[in-house]
């Protein structure tokens, strides 16, 4: 079995509030006014930096942040948080440049999934597998877990129904899912995209694309999510097979699951008979301790791992409760729920006064200092997993443990001369023109970490004029 790289990538949501008297500005606008000084540098809104991440403007004006390849939890934590920061610089700048052409605004960054129009844009995670692993067969018993999952790591929401009727959910993205595997992306929006595309030596191995997640605040969440991703990956390619698990319809599946907060409804299977997504979340955790007390998850991290069962279990055991106090520090939609019920408590508030709503939203906020979440951690009042420290670290430096560090080393060596090149995840390129063999390497491994190419690529800056 590989070691498991992973990624996250995350459209963040934009919008702007003017001053009184200034000019009103759209998403697109603000989008041009954030991504300026990236064009402007880059000649490109689609870039690589120097910490090994990608940032780009997607389709609807949206940020967005990959983070560079990670094989450790916190290292992806750290490099996750640093997404923020990125994204919320770019904000920062782009009100001083309006400034400048006196339109007095604040321009917002939310880590959301939904937009004020009912729009949704994602949070996608990127798990490494071996090619023999036959994707399609491990995705389909990969789904009823994450249907299922979002009772330990959903973002949590103020739902209005169809009806009218208003309605605290589990999970943001659940209600936009209309496939389960497919290798689409945007047309069918599946959970899973099994779209070949490895981003790596294609003999040797698959990516899958996970694309069903919320996007987390909360540190304990985001680690959560992927530990027991990773987890239950390991668990089916180990041979263990969870196919009694399989969903009669995962689209109803994961939409009736996020209504219920009581994790009790009645999940049709696949074989005739029911279940609910407490005893699904319960199976896999079952089969996954088994797993790792067996031996696996043989990494050096395996206490992070051995943290979070310990964590999901928690959270299981409050969903069946409901007493959700255990989890409101780690879990974000036991967090926001939690805000959401002493507003409604201090207030006489119900749940669809437009006050909640701004709770919702503003849960959502990346700005240090005004997004809640950041003024929970500061209270203590939220889970860190990582340090200011670390987070700081990852935004300028490529991690150390996978070929992202040849990559941030590349860029940061052809910015600091002024040199011409080109990036994308496997390709560096230097000069300007026609890839040759003598300016382009390829990295298909990505697990490398030194590279002679890279190094003579990098000795022909030294002759930029």
């Amino acid at each position: 079995m590989i070691r498991r790289i992973v990624g996250i990538e995350t459209e963040f949501g934009i919008t702007s509030v003017s001053a009184r008297g200034s000019r009103a500005l759209g998403a697109d606008e603000v989008a041009r006014f954030l991504f300026r000084p990236i064009v402007e540098r880059s000649r490109s809104s689609n870039v690589f930096l120097a910490n090994g991440s990608r940032l780009y403007l997607d389709v609807g004006s949206h940020p967005e942040y990959a983070t560079a390849e990670c094989d450790g939890l916190r290292q992806l934590i750290a490099y996750d948080k640093a997404g923020e920061r990125v994204v919320d610089d770019l904000a920062v700048e782009a009100e001083r440049m309006l400034a400048e052409q006196s339109i007095l605004a604040k321009v917002f960054i939310f880590k959301n999934n939904t937009d004020s129009s009912g729009h949704s844009y994602g949070c996608h995670e990127n798990y490494l597998v071996d090619r023999t692993t036959t994707l399609r067969d491990i995705a389909v018993e990969l789904l009823p877990f994450l249907v299922s999952r979002q009772l330990i790591c959903g973002a949590g929401k103020i739902l209005t129904e169809p009806n009218g009727e208003v309605r605290y959910c589990f999970s943001q993205r659940a209600k936009h899912m209309w496939d389960g595997v497919s290798s689409a992306t945007t047309r069918s929006r599946p959970m899973i995209n099994t779209r070949d595309e490895p981003h790596a030596d294609s003999k040797k191995f698959r990516r899958m694309h996970v694309i069903v997640g919320d996007s987390n605040m909360i540190e304990a969440s985001t680690m959560l999510k992927v530990a027991s991703t990773r987890l239950v990956l390991e668990l089916l390619e180990s041979g263990v097979s969870m196919s009694h698990l399989a969903i009669a319809n995962p689209v109803r599946a994961i939409r009736e699951i996020s209504r219920d907060l009581t994790g009790t409804a009645e999940i049709a299977l696949a074989d005739g008979t029911t279940t609910s997504a407490l005893a699904l979340q319960r199976e896999f955790l079952s089969a996954v301790k088994t797993y790792f007390d067996g031996g696996g998850c043989d990494r050096s991290d395996r206490e992070d791992y051995a943290a979070m069962i310990e964590l999901w279990e928690r959270a299981l055991d409050a969903v069946d409760s409901g007493d959700y106090s255990s989890i409101a520090t780690e879990i974000d939609w036991a967090a926001k729920l939690q805000l959401i019920r002493a507003y409604q408590d201090k207030g006489g508030l119900e749940l669809d006064d437009p006050k909640l709503a701004q709770v919702d939203l503003t849960y959502h906020d990346v700005r240090p200092g005004r997004g809640i979440v950041s003024l929970l951690e500061a209270r203590g009042k939220a889970a860190k997993i990582v340090t200011d420290e670390e987070i700081e670290a990852a935004r300028v430096e490529a991690p150390t443990t996978t070929r992202a560090k040849l990559r941030g080393k590349f860029i940061a060596a052809a910015e600091a001369a002024g040199a011409e090149f080109t990036v994308d995840w496997v390709h560096l390129k230097a000069g300007a023109g026609t890839s040759t063999a003598s300016n382009t390497v390829a990295l298909l491994d990505p697990f490398v970490q030194s590279d002679e190419r890279v190094d003579s690529l990098i000795a022909t800056f030294s002759s930029v004029p």
